[in-house]
């Protein structure tokens, strides 16, 4: 048993076995890249769109979809998948569309649901009500690209909203139901110290249904890059992660769906920290910190009641 609600438990205990995602690319860009808001991007975020594993975007869905199957298919080749439309913003397109590329995902024998990475910003009224028809239809969750609460440090990297936008799209999403997700980066230049567990409460106290923990990963030809040359960053240690994400796992309670606790550093273009390419010892690190603490993801969350 894990000392945390994992989204591989929360499957199992509710639809009675293992789901995979897979990664796709529906072909958005961001308001924060095509000028609308900004055309710099989070200084943080990949060309690809923080989305280096997701499919190819010049192919159908279906297709996408059928590759991602075929890479996981020696481990996995049976059962239902969530379709993952990840990289980039992925409400950011007229409806009819984003309702196209939606139910072609869906018509797959294979898909048993949806994840949607997006922003907050990006969520106007007629698309709140395309995915509460498909949430009243099929499984479903929304992602949000919070980071961190601090406005300051939302400012340095360049998000492009207020904190009050992220309040105002989790009251139209609780309205309808539709569960939704928060991202976490632990390690943002000029963060403080308590800047991700205050950011994992206040998630919490919102709603959400699942919160996603990232390492900051500096990424060539990022605009963090530029910052890690100039020494303008501290890069977090492994012990220091481990020690941040486990007392926000302590603060928050076990009925939040824990989506991630590391991030997937591509070999090809992180450059640092390079502890975080083991993935399995990251995640070993930070089960051992668990219980060597005796901790279980709730435990101190009562201080906060």
């Amino acid at each position: 048993m894990k000392r945390y609600n994992s989204l591989d438990n929360y499957f199992k205990n509710n639809f009675g076995e293992k789901i995979y995602k897979v990664s796709l690319d529906g072909g958005f860009t961001c308001p924060n890249r095509d000028g609308t808001l900004s055309s710099k991007g989070c200084i943080f975020c990949s060309e690809s769109g923080s989305g280096d594993f997701a499919g190819n975007r010049r192919k159908s869905i279906k297709d996408q979809i059928d590759d991602q199957l075929k890479l996981i298919e020696k481990k996995f080749p049976n059962g239902k998948v969530v379709a993952y439309f990840q990289n980039f913003t992925n409400t950011y397109g007229k409806v009819e569309y984003l309702e196209k590329i939606y139910n072609e995902a869906l018509s797959h024998p294979r898909v048993m649901g949806l994840a949607i990475a997006t922003r907050p910003d990006c969520l106007q009224d007629d698309i709140i009500k395309l995915l509460s028809k498909i949430n009243k239809e099929h499984f479903l969750w929304v992602e949000l690209g919070l980071q961190t609460i601090n406005e300051e440090v939302a400012k340095i990297i360049n998000r492009q909203y207020p904190l009050s936008t992220y309040v105002e799209a989790t009251k139209k999403l609780n309205k309808e139901n539709i569960k939704f997700v928060t991202h976490i980066i632990i390690g943002l230049p000029y963060e403080k110290e308590k800047d991700p567990l205050n950011t994992a409460i206040f998630s919490e106290k919102c709603g959400t249904w699942g919160v996603k923990i990232h390492l900051l990963h500096i990424i060539k030809n990022t605009r963090l890059e530029e910052f890690y040359n100039r020494n303008e960053i501290k890069i977090q240690k492994k012990e220091e992660y481990v020690k941040k994400t486990v007392k926000i796992l302590e603060n928050l309670s076990y009925n939040i769906v824990i989506h991630r606790l590391t991030g997937d550093g591509n070999r090809e273009t992180l450059l640092a920290p390079l502890w975080s390419l083991n993935k399995r010892d990251v995640l070993n690190s930070i089960e051992k910190e668990l219980k060597s603490q005796n901790i279980f993801q709730g435990d101190g969350c009562k201080k906060w009641e």
